[in-house]
């Protein structure tokens, strides 16, 4: 049992990713294509069916070998028995359970169907928006998701002063359940949390608001064997723009201050935007160069001192200051990382810049994905897989340079306040490689 992956942010969606799970963007940045039209009038739910049926038709260029078009005949005989009591006016939420099976019959893990509510809590999440939440993540514990792995910055759980590690016991006197949690966040009752802290029983009153999503990456510095290090947490790469920004600007604080070794913690990170992730990579590794394979050709991605091109072109707001940390590197992944931090954790074992130290990943690093957007619902499908120049493919995963299992006893320690991944990623800062001087520089 992992910590990360068994996370749930207490708002809307749970960050599960992993092999047939979920990841909220495969190594892409957010692309949402207008829904598709066809000249003779169907009903509401056919035109749905039809239109992600195309798509996957026009657009899909995963590695799945399920024939699409015994798939498309399949799903349409059971989208016409939903709709067989009124075919000329079937609502298009009909046909969206229909949908959700026929993609996940697909079977790409990186592809699926979203559910209207899903879609509107995605759309909150890449844009950086509001939705009602309590802005922690936990983890399971004793058959629950009890366990604080993650508080969001300005959220009612940091104002309530909750922390990683504590450990939720009681909802209103009464015994912790999630279900009992998740409805408390979904009608903004206040409750009176009861949760223990290394020990000691304490006891905190909040409530949900609709709050933003924002979770920017954030510094942090710790203490180990004589040697001061800093630790960049990095909780995802999709909160509306600024990740890289963020992260090339704390790489700055940290060179300020002197630290002998950098831990970048990707733990339990689902992805995101490709241009956030790559930009943030630049702050560690001098250049990394991709190809985006398609049926019609092949794209170059390269990204050097904060500015990324594609077939020479700027792609995105090039970093403001941008730095390269030149000290000895960890990248500390676990089951939960996925999409970009795969990419992440790769681009820094290819370039032999830091050491990857954790659980081997998500498995969903290889390919890039767009959302489209279906009536109130979407659909996410793979379009492209990469390489590196010499045709070397990119891993599904990222096997760890060092392996460290996250698993119950790991959690147990973390309501102790130890946190013995983070402590052997900073250990692993011994034998890291640093960069030549010469490279040292932007």
């Amino acid at each position: 049992m992992n910590a990360f992956p068994l996370a749930r942010t207490l708002s809307a969606f749970p960050v599960l990713t992993g092999r047939g799970t979920r990841s909220l963007l495969l190594g892409a940045a957010l692309l949402l294509g207008a829904p598709g039209t066809h000249a003779q009038a169907v009903s509401p739910a056919q035109a749905a069916f039809n239109q992600v049926n195309d798509l996957l038709v026009n657009e899909y260029g995963g590695l799945s070998g399920v024939d699409r078009a015994a798939l498309r005949a399949e799903y349409q005989s059971r989208l016409d028995a939903v709709c067989a009591p009124q075919p000329q006016d079937c609502p298009a939420d009909k046909a969206y359970p229909v949908l959700q099976a026929e993609v996940s019959a697909l079977e790409d893990q990186h592809s699926f169907f979203m559910m209207p509510q899903e879609f509107q809590d995605f759309i909150a999440s890449v844009s950086g928006g509001n939705r009602r939440q309590f802005g922690v993540k936990l983890a399971a514990l004793d058959g629950q998701n009890r366990v604080v792995l993650e508080v969001i910055a300005g959220s009612t759980a940091a104002q309530a002063g909750l922390q990683r590690g504590d450990v939720l016991l009681t909802l209103d006197g009464k015994p912790y359940t999630y279900t009992a949690l998740r409805d408390a966040r979904l009608s903004g009752q206040g409750i009176q949390l009861g949760f223990s802290r290394a020990g000691q029983t304490l006891t905190t009153s909040l409530a949900s608001s609709e709050s933003s999503t924002v979770d920017l990456p954030r510094l942090s510095y710790v203490r180990r064997n004589g040697k001061d290090v800093a630790v960049l947490r990095i909780p995802t790469f999709i909160s509306g723009g600024g990740v890289a920004q963020t992260v090339h600007d704390l790489v700055g604080q940290a060179q300020a201050r002197g630290v002998q070794g950098l831990v970048v913690d990707l733990r339990g990170n689902p992805g995101g935007s490709l241009i956030e992730c790559d930009q943030s990579i630049s702050a560690f590794v001098p250049t990394l160069t991709r190809l985006a394979r398609t049926a019609d050709g092949a794209d170059a991605t390269v990204v050097r001192g904060g500015v990324r091109l594609e077939n020479g072109r700027v792609v995105g707001a090039p970093i403001r200051n941008p730095q390269l940390w030149a000290g000895p590197l960890t990248v500390l992944v676990d089951e939960g990382s996925g999409s970009c931090s795969e990419f992440f954790a790769y681009e820094t074992q290819f370039a032999k810049r830091g050491l990857v130290v954790g659980e081997v990943t998500a498995g969903v690093g290889n390919t890039s994905t767009r959302v489209f957007q279906v009536g109130a619902a979407a659909v996410q499908l793979t379009l492209l897989h990469y390489v590196k120049p010499d045709g070397t493919p990119y891993p599904e995963s990222v096997t760890p340079d060092v392996v460290k299992e996250q698993g119950e006893a790991e959690m147990r320690l973390l309501t102790q306040g130890v946190d013995s991944a983070l402590e052997a990623s900073v250990d692993a800062l011994a034998g890291a490689p640093a960069l030549a001087a010469d490279l040292s520089r932007p």
